[in-house]
């Protein structure tokens, strides 16, 4: 995306000769060439070059990487483009400006972040692979001075196993009378679940006399899934195994609390175990075995973590240098309220300050790893790599690190981007030569250090700043290029505060790990950051949605200030509600930027979204965009809404064409809309009513009301309708409200990514939904989901509600709603509102006796719950000629309510019966009848996913139907 921003387009009238000679010569073999001597050919060429670029493989290949930079000199001359990202996070987007040797301006207002971006963009091109060589060296003294001081706290096992990793579960105590016994707070109780290797836990109870029960585990190989018990943890709710009393969320949350949480062990003074986190299993290696073995912990496993909390206690006694405790004691987030801010719950467990996330043995650990690397004599740039090293093992060193079953590894604190409770966690040996540990992270981050080294020679510029007050002068950049916040998804700072706890501890006095706009502030800055997070205030008022809207328009404003006047910006966007899209477009738009462009690209692996069975771009929506004239006029609202459906309707055939779909499709679709409205100062109604981007409740006539993104997704809504429908699909006559809501909900869902109904590719052996157990479920966690796709509420009703559909009138019928999200019911969770308590067998075996017999079965026993009361049952005719079963069919669909997608349901459900001759009898009944019933049926079979139980349902069903 960098580089077609890049570069001038050769079939553009105004493109220069010269430039298009260079490519010429740049794009030599065994690189794309033009396929003819036009201008066209060479624009050709130039996209196919590009999209083999982009192949990770060929990102640092020579050849690529000299053409590109050859191109972007042939476009820009001597003086490299100056790219600036005022949002640069991670770096990628400077990390490519610099391979295609352009200059690159990188800031952030998180520290964190500055820090990546200084050893990524500064200290890697300067120092290239000989940084790797001086970190390797400097880790592997590091790590064995720390094997040396934390070998009596991580002993191998009598017969010579190295223990790699402990499995560790939190406990509460049963408070039931006359039990009292300690309960494990485990949500599954497998250890190892692949094809070839299964390993388990199992347990039973013992009552010893004038004690509390207890409950004594066993490891063992499971045949099938049914000899693994279930998890005593569920939603908060801890059931005990002893009495199988179920103990409440409060008073689990209540006995966490009291403990910070816990992850430590509770010993006497002997260092006898007394309560608290209880050890379940040790996972071993063993020179002479092949794979991970499991044992139960012994009396050793607790007397090594009984002196790692002795010897924690005596270190933690002295502060540092710097006044700091050796342990983080700054305080984590508070969780709870809207925006991203709901992304936290540990408080509610007590754990309270950061250090309270860690066991007392993995804050040793990190203890000691920080001050060998303080201590250590070592250059500035390897500190600060080595530090990033150090991150990374505190990453998978914490009470909210889990064990995946299907790989037998860590999966590290940041499942996703939260921190909830870890009710059972993994516990690593941080030194060695096996697993996750110091000496891996060491090894991670010089093999990027090294990758990077090779086709990088030119550094950045880094600096901490606020996107709102940009230090760049005037005129600038050639490129504005930016991935922003996004709107109250991810609580960036916060969830930063992880690593920078430490590393005010590794890096003492480094100029980056402080917060410049508040020295009285111990942890990242957070007043000043661009999210929507009702929890924290700025300048005295709340960081809402305005404040959002605002500070985007500052972001934007100074982005087009540092732009030259040939400039060109980017902006990336993958949000999935439409409220944070109206938030960034209101903000991009007041800050005086015009959308030219929108570009759907895949971005994301697909394992990052695994087993999201919603609308999840697979693609980021790239916004191109230029700053608009200071003279720009007003616009008038009838001849914007005159032309916008023609527009979008326009680039949904194309995009649609080239393999993009669903909410990628409808949020490329901005583009085109905004580039109409946006260029324009403001856009009023003929009585001089200004219309906004949003909906103004206050607005004196319907446009201003409903806001211009609202008939943008109208137009999309009806155009997707069109698609699938028919052009007549959301107009007089069209199909019933419940057609409509499937089909648009179907379509939405699509992905434009291998990433369909849930299911991927995922090499890595990515987490299976059941093993998700890092969520805490009563916080919104989705482990045990129910079937069906799903949107987000705000989507669905944004579509819905323009086009006459009202969602409350579905719902419990063909859609669900909870938690704000909706889920569209599965075909067989339908059965009983269509066929009643005796379910599709009784109503078919009715239907072929009925039809044998001359007879007509009973209406009720069709559709018996969308309508009350329900018809009387037909009586037969008694003498004469028999009735046919498709006449007993259209009595039987007599009953009000029933419309063409119940019957479509039920012709489904038939299917899934085997019921062979009552499907005939309802297909041709409704065949006779008009062409909806097929229509709609192909229709859906078509946006079904094709892995879905209803795509097969429908493809069986429309080959059993009578050709028309």
């Amino acid at each position: 995306m960098l580089l077609a921003l890049l570069l001038p387009d050769p079939a553009d009238p105004y493109c220069p000769e010269e430039f298009k000679a260079k490519v010429r010569q740049a794009l030599k073999p065994p690189l794309p060439q033009p396929k003819g001597n036009t201008d066209l050919d060479l624009r050709k060429a130039i996209l196919r070059f590009i999209a083999e670029f982009a192949n990770w493989d060929a990102s640092a290949e020579p050849v690529f990487v000299e053409a590109a930079r050859a191109l972007v000199k042939a476009a820009h001359g001597e003086e490299p483009p100056l790219v600036v990202d005022p949002f640069a996070g991670g770096g990628s987007i400077p990390l490519e400006a610099l391979r295609l040797g352009c200059e690159a301006f990188a800031s952030d207002l998180n520290p964190v972040a500055c820090l990546i971006l200084k050893v990524l963009l500064e200290d890697i091109p300067r120092h290239g692979p000989a940084l790797a060589a001086e970190l390797r060296r400097v880790g592997a003294e590091i790590k064995a001075e720390a094997e040396k001081e934390l070998a009596e706290f991580y002993p191998p096992d009598p017969n010579g196993a190295r223990p790699i990793a402990y499995l560790w579960t939190r406990t509460v105590r049963c408070e039931a009378p006359n039990c009292g016994a300690e309960i494990p707070l485990v949500r599954s109780f497998w250890l190892a679940k692949k094809a070839n290797r299964r390993r388990a836990l199992r347990y039973h109870v013992e009552r010893p006399k004038a004690k509390p029960p207890q409950v004594v585990l066993e490891v063992f190989e499971p045949k099938s899934e049914s000899e693994v018990p279930r998890g005593t943890v569920s939603r908060a709710k801890a059931a005990c195994p002893a009495c199988n009393i179920v103990l409440p969320p409060e008073r689990v949350r209540a006995q966490l609390a009291a403990r910070r949480g816990g992850a430590d062990v509770i010993f006497d003074e002997t260092g006898r175990r007394m309560g608290g986190a209880r050890l379940l299993a040790v996972v071993t290696l063993q020179d002479e075995e092949r794979g991970r073995r499991y044992r139960l912990p012994t009396g050793a496993d607790y007397r090594a973590v009984w002196k790692a909390s002795q010897a924690l206690e005596k270190r933690a006694r002295d502060p540092l240098p710097n006044g700091l405790s050796p342990v983080p004691d700054e305080p984590t987030p508070v969780g709870g309220g809207s925006g991203a801010g709901r992304a936290f719950s540990v408080q509610k467990y007590g754990i309270l300050h950061w250090g309270d996330l860690f066991t007392a043995r993995q804050k040793l650990a990190l203890v000691t790893l920080g001050r060998l690397a303080t201590e250590s004599k070592i250059p500035h740039q390897v500190a600060s790599s080595l530090s990033l090293a150090i991150s990374r093992c505190s990453e998978q060193m914490s009470s909210l690190v889990r064990w995946r079953t299907t790989v037998e590894a860590v999966a590290g604190t940041f499942g996703r981007q939260a921190l909830p409770i870890m009710w059972d966690f993994v516990e690593i040996a941080p030194t060695g030569e096996d697993g996750s540990n110091f000496a891996a992270a060491v090894e991670w981050v010089s093999e990027v250090v090294e990758s990077q080294g090779l086709p990088i020679r030119k550094s950045g510029q880094v600096e901490v700043a606020d996107a709102c007050e940009h230090p760049l002068l005037d005129d600038a950049c050639s490129l504005w290029f930016t991935d922003p916040p996004y709107y109250d998804a991810v609580p960036y700072a916060d969830l930063s505060d992880f690593f920078f706890a430490w590393l005010k501890r590794t890096l003492p006095g480094h100029p980056l790990i402080r917060d410049p706009f508040n020295s009285k502030n111990p942890l990242t800055p957070k007043e000043r950051e661009v999210v929507q997070d009702e929890t924290k205030n700025f300048e005295g008022r709340p960081k809402d949605r305005v404040f959002f809207e605002d500070m985007m328009a500052r972001a934007f404003a100074e982005g087009a200030r540092v732009l030259r006047d040939d400039g060109i910006g980017s902006v990336v966007f993958a949000h999935k509600t439409t409220e944070g899209w109206e938030a960034l477009l209101s903000g991009m738009t007041r800050g005086g930027w015009v959308v030219t462009a929108s570009w759907p690209i895949t971005t994301e692996r697909p394992g990052r979204l695994r087993a999201q069975e919603s609308a999840a771009l697979a693609a980021s929506v790239h916004l191109v965009c230029r700053a608009r004239d200071e003279n720009a006029g007003v616009g008038d609202w009838e001849d914007v809404v005159r032309e916008f459906p023609r527009r979008i309707e326009e680039w949904m055939d194309r995009l649609s064409g080239e393999g993009i779909r669903g909410a990628d499709l409808v949020f490329a679709c901005i583009g085109p809309a905004l580039e109409l409205f946006s260029r324009f100062r403001q856009v009023e109604t003929p009585d001089g009513e200004v219309v906004g981007l949003a909906a103004n409740p206050e607005g004196r006539s319907e446009p201003g009301k409903r806001g211009y993104l609202s008939y943008v997704w109208e137009a999309v809504g009806r155009a997707a309708l069109a698609q699938v429908l028919g052009n007549g699909a959301s107009g007089s006559g069209a199909l019933e409200e419940d057609a409509r809501l499937t089909a648009l909900f179907l379509w939405t869902v699509q992905s434009t990514s291998i990433v369909e109904n849930g299911k991927n590719g995922d090499e890595d052996g990515g987490e299976e939904v059941e093993e998700s157990h890092d969520e805490e479920e009563e916080e919104g966690g989705k482990t045990r989901k129910k079937k069906g796709l799903t949107l987000i509420y705000d989507v669905a009703r944004r579509f819905a509600q323009p086009l006459g559909i009202h969602l409350d009138q579905w719902e419990g019928r063909i859609i669900e709603t909870e938690k704000g999200i909706v889920r569209l019911l599965p075909v067989r969770e339908r059965a009983r509102q269509l066929f009643g308590e005796k379910g599709a067998s009784a109503f078919a075996q009715e239907i072929e006796t009925a039809a044998k017999a001359g007879k007509a079965p009973a209406q009720a026993d069709l559709f018996p719950e969308l309508t009350a009361p329900p018809a009387p049952r037909a009586k037969g005719r008694g003498k004469g000629r028999p009735k046919k079963a498709a006449g007993a069919m259209e009595d039987l669909e007599a009953h009000r309510g029933a419309t063409t997608l119940d019957r479509v349901h039920a012709a489904m459900l038939l299917q899934a019966g085997g019921a062979s001759n009552a499907l005939r009898s309802l297909l041709q009944t409704k065949i006779e009848r008009g062409p909806d019933f097929l229509r709609l049926a192909n229709a859906l079979s078509a946006l079904y996913p094709k892995d879905s139980e209803e795509k097969r349902l429908l493809d069986a069903m429309l080959l059993a139907a009578p050709k028309v």
